[in-house]
């Protein structure tokens, strides 16, 4: 029986373990692996302290970080995956692939993955060329033709962070209509660097060793073009990992979970969320890694002091 379940080794799930070991919050720590969705890029350069870290570099330093102070405290579940979490009066079951786990509270923070590119090319050219991470990898591509797939917010915030270092950005929206707000749309599409394409779907990912291309064809015409560039940002979408959970807690549309942006509490007594999975306006690891210190302070005071 432990006081707390973790389920997540992000920033999110991680910074919470580390202060419940140092709160004595008997805690037994679930996660696949360390490091979220930073683990696959290759050079991040906006987490705090750190000018310049890989992803599994970071993902490695979160481990070691949460072993350090783990002690008898945080017992670490690496390996496993929640399948479903289940409430049984005042005591909440984590069952696992391996396992099942007893808790009083639970902080949820899974995070969300991207949705991926499907078109012939994207899986061999992830990570030579494609990337899902504009704060990452953005200044890995200066002074660089670079194409931003999407047409929402988040694909108009990753190239307003690519026109600070790109040589051209291109925005490829598979419809007429872009889903960002009009100030955005505006301010972004005003930048001598920056070039819009409408009606352009994806068709396929052409390179060598690295991305050279990428074809799309015009809707509107029904013509493939192909379009040079060096580097492709995927800004279509993301997908929390919440459905271990769902019908349990309350979600939004997206599937995201609902949170008092005070303390991360979710809509069920006892469980909290933070970071990707949660709706909260902004993910970002350093946002992440605050939400999941701010959760575990409301779950030591729920649990310890009240």
């Amino acid at each position: 029986m432990y006081d707390l379940a973790i389920i997540g080794g992000g920033p999110a799930g991680v910074a919470a373990g580390v202060y419940a070991a140092r709160k004595r919050l008997k805690t037994v720590f679930i996660t696949e692996e360390f490091g979220g969705q930073s683990l696959v890029s290759e050079d991040i350069q906006n987490w705090i302290g750190t000018i310049s870290i890989p992803g599994e570099k970071l993902a490695s330093d979160f481990e070691a970080h949460l072993r350090h102070y783990a002690d008898q405290i945080v017992d670490i579940k690496k390996g496993e995956k929640v399948e479903k979490i289940s409430k049984d009066s005042s005591v909440f079951e984590v069952k696992t692939n391996k396992g099942l786990y007893k808790a009083t509270a639970v902080l949820i923070a899974t995070g969300s993955h991207r949705r991926k590119l499907e078109i012939p090319g994207a899986t061999e050219y992830e990570n030579k060329g494609i990337t899902y991470c504009a704060s990452c990898d953005g200044p890995l591509f200066a002074d660089k033709d670079t194409t931003v797939i999407g047409g929402g917010n988040a694909a108009f915030e990753t190239a307003a962070q690519l026109l600070a270092y790109a040589k051209s950005v291109t925005l490829l929206n598979r419809s007429e209509k872009f889903r960002a707000d009009e100030i955005t749309t505006a301010k972004v599409l005003s930048n001598s660097k920056m070039k819009a394409i409408k009606n352009g779907i994806p068709v396929r990912i052409k390179g060598d060793k690295f991305v050279t291309s990428i074809v799309y064809k015009d809707n509107a015409s029904g013509k493939e073009i192909e379009l040079p560039t060096e580097g492709i940002f995927v800004e279509i979408g993301l997908l929390p990992t919440t459905g271990f959970v769902k019908g349990l807690v309350e979600m939004n549309n997206y599937n995201q979970i609902k949170v008092n942006p005070l303390n991360q509490e979710t809509s069920v007594s006892g469980i909290w969320a933070a970071g990707d999975c949660t709706d909260t306006l902004y993910h970002q690891n350093n946002i992440a890694a605050g939400d999941g210190v701010r959760a575990l302070e409301g779950i030591y005071v729920h649990l310890r002091v009240k």
